[in-house]
């Protein structure tokens, strides 16, 4: 399927609901960017995404954004053809 990476860290429940939400949908490899373990992360993904929150999804090479943007993508029916189209 498609690449995805999210920023997280390690605690993060978001990050771990947006994880099962992404698995249920048929995606089984996630590059997790771990903002907690690298500092240096974090700064890219603010560059990126404008935002210092986690988790920051990417899928091929569009933001969708945190887990509730996640969530409401997939509400909308929008994550299964942003995940075929990006695969």
């Amino acid at each position: 399927m498609s690449k995805v990476v999210m920023y997280s860290t390690q605690v993060c429940p978001y990050c771990q609901m947006a994880e099962r939400l992404l698995k249920s949908r048929g995606v089984e490899h996630i590059e997790k960017v771990l903002i907690d373990r690298d500092p240096t992360r974090r700064e890219e993904m603010m560059t990126r995404t404008g935002r210092r929150t986690v988790p920051q999804v990417f899928i091929g090479e569009t933001h969708v954004g945190g887990y509730d943007d996640l969530s409401a993508l997939d509400r909308a029916g929008g994550l299964m053809p942003l995940l075929e189209k990006a695969a």
